[in-house]
């Protein structure tokens, strides 16, 4: 493998709270990568892009709402194949709404307390809200 074929891809996700729950999406059944699994919404940042402005562009694209950014949660690192490797910098956010409008690149949304994300969400997720405090928040229902 030369140096060229590799890349590293930044992205931020959002653990959007409105009112004791958090909003994960459905990836699309179409998508390349996670087909068909629940995540927080938010994407790649744009070349030149700060982080949270990023991600309130990313989770308004994805969802429709509008959130306010807060603290850094967790920060994780993977390849997703041997020439890619993806850092995800996951914030806390809030929004004062919970009408989501779905963009194409999901295929559902569900506002879930603690047991209900602890169902859906995949394994390596669950990890990283469980060390970074995710489930004790008081906020959570």
């Amino acid at each position: 493998m030369t140096r060229n074929s590799r890349s590293i891809i930044v992205a931020v996700k959002g653990v959007v709270l409105h009112q004791g729950t958090i909003l994960i999406v459905q990836r699309a059944a179409a998508d390349v990568i996670g087909a068909g699994s629940w995540e927080c919404p938010g994407g790649k940042i744009e070349f030149g892009e700060g982080l949270e402005a990023a991600l309130e562009r990313e989770i308004a694209e994805e969802t429709g709402l509008e959130v306010t950014v807060g603290e850094v949660l967790y920060a994780a690192s993977f390849l997703t194949d041997p020439g890619r490797q993806v850092v995800i910098i996951t914030y806390l956010c809030r929004s004062g709404e919970n009408a989501v409008q779905l963009s194409e690149e999901h295929a559902a949304y569900k506002w879930c307390t603690r047991t209900e994300l602890q169902e859906l969400l995949p394994a390596g997720i669950l990890a990283e809200f469980e060390r970074s405090g995710v489930f004790t928040m008081a906020e959570l229902l």
